[in-house]
């Protein structure tokens, strides 16, 4: 972009000095308050369309598919594996094309696999191949994330990035929670009948209109685009190139933090997917879809928590307890499941909701870890090569922005994990206890990384 074109672009912040007070206080804090709002809204609209398949894929066989309990969690999971690899490139992109450009852009396109899934449920005929397709594209919605909060990273000061992060992030993920408040009441409203959709009879004598649950998203994703077009701005100091982001990659805790990463929100949106069907499998007399919504709601607003309670008493104390709750929980599960435990709806409905708890909890702490650390490391390294501190500080930004953006990538792979580990472990054994144990010893790992990598360095690594 030349001298003169941002000069007349009014969205573009030329001179961003969020670490400075006395700027930060009179001008910054309401522009960057009013960038997080919007993107907590079009990220929070994002998972909705991430999610959908939790909630579409446990009906599709009321609605005249006849597709096996493996078909419909890989269904559920296949979002979750597109997001993560897509969510690569989309940590790029911030840097390159601006944060209000791409959030317009990758808001926007999410209107496609809502409108499409709306017709192609409508059609018993449909080919299982079809809805390959539309969950697979249903993983651009996860890829946001990634863009999201590399951009937002950009407008806040260092000692606020745990609490902003945590608000886009948990908010955001609260879109699941939301889809799957929104899905099973507005799939018996007669919606959308102008537009051609007939609703399919049920046995209980209700009508089910499973076309609503996709199509409700795109008229709000259409309002959440323009709020992104006219309220966004673009920040010139994170202009940068990949070739300048790659070098994160090197890193050692780039990957380790992944890893920690992967355990907690990967956990969340794995179990955001397949908490509906796994519980359909163990406890088929039970009603889950108007259950479901709780999990990815606790987790999402102890994401938001996680942040500021991390921002406090620091990062690696918190992800550090919350790993071995999570371990704890995984292990009472055993003792709730058919086969194994006592088969009690109940008990498992609340350990599977203090997982949820411990899971979006440790999303925000962990983040919180990885901004602090990845500046810290960068501020050290520029100094050390005798760089001045205003290009450790901008290096920083930029680093932080692209490790974050890498690293959400790593933990959706969970998204596709979890459930896919739950089908697989139904298939061959009948039970997801297989599934269980995997998960339990990964926790378990996770506490000792946590612990030797971070917790015994907390005077030299803050967080």
């Amino acid at each position: 972009m030349s001298q003169q074109a941002e000069k007349n672009n009014h969205y573009l912040l030329s001179n961003w000095k969020p670490e400075n007070a006395a700027f930060w206080e009179n001008k910054g804090k309401p522009i960057a308050r009013r960038n997080l709002i919007i993107s907590v809204a079009c990220l929070l609209l994002a998972f909705c369309v991430w999610m959908l398949f939790s909630a579409v894929a446990v009906n599709l066989n009321k609605v005249g598919f006849n597709f096996t309990t493996d078909q419909l969690f890989m269904l559920t999971a296949l979002p979750s594996l597109s997001g993560a690899i897509l969510r690569v490139p989309y940590s790029f992109m911030v840097p390159i094309f601006g944060g209000r450009y791409w959030t317009i852009l990758s808001t926007v396109i999410l209107i496609i696999p809502c409108v499409w899934l709306g017709i192609a449920v409508q059609n018993p005929a449909t080919p299982y191949a079809v809805f390959i397709t539309i969950a697979l594209l249903c993983g651009f919605a996860g890829a946001n994330f990634a863009s999201s909060m590399g951009n937002i990273s950009f407008f806040f000061p260092k000692a606020k990035q745990g609490s902003a992060l945590g608000i886009n992030g948990g908010l955001g993920n609260l879109g699941v929670s939301v889809m799957q408040m929104a899905a099973p009441v507005v799939i018996f409203l007669p919606m959308f009948t102008f537009l051609g959709v007939h609703g399919v009879p049920q046995e209980d004598g209700s009508t089910l209109y499973l076309a609503n649950a996709a199509w409700i998203w795109a008229p709000l994703l259409l309002l959440a685009t323009l709020a992104a077009f006219f309220g966004m701005n673009d920040i010139a100091s994170s202009k940068a190139t990949i070739a300048s982001q790659l070098p994160v990659l090197k890193r050692l805790h780039l990957w380790l933090l992944s890893l920690l990463y992967l355990a907690t929100f990967g956990s969340f949106i794995g179990f955001s997917a397949g908490f509906a069907m796994l519980s359909k499998t163990q406890f088929p007399d039970i009603n889950i879809l108007h259950l479901a919504f709780f999990g990815p709601l606790i987790g999402a607003l102890a994401r938001s928590a996680g942040g500021v309670i991390s921002d406090k008493l620091g990062g690696v104390r918190v992800t550090l307890v919350n790993f071995v709750f999570m371990a704890v929980f995984s292990a009472l599960l055993f003792l709730t499941l058919p086969g194994t435990g006592s088969g009690n709806f109940t008990a498992f409905y609340l350990v599977f909701m203090g997982l949820f708890l411990t899971a979006g909890l440790g999303s925000g702490s962990t983040f919180q870890m990885i901004a602090v650390i990845f500046r810290q490391i960068t501020v050290y390294r520029v100094k050390l090569h005798g760089g001045t501190d205003e290009q450790a500080q901008k290096e920083a930004v930029t680093d932080t922005a692209a490790a974050l953006g890498f690293i959400s990538a790593i933990g959706a792979v969970g998204g596709f994990f979890i459930p896919k580990a739950f089908g697989t472990s139904l298939a061959m054994t009948g039970s997801p206890v297989g599934a269980m144990k995997v998960f339990l010893v990964f926790y378990i790992v996770c506490v000792f990384i946590t612990w030797l990598v971070y917790g015994r360095r907390q005077k030299h690594v803050k967080s």
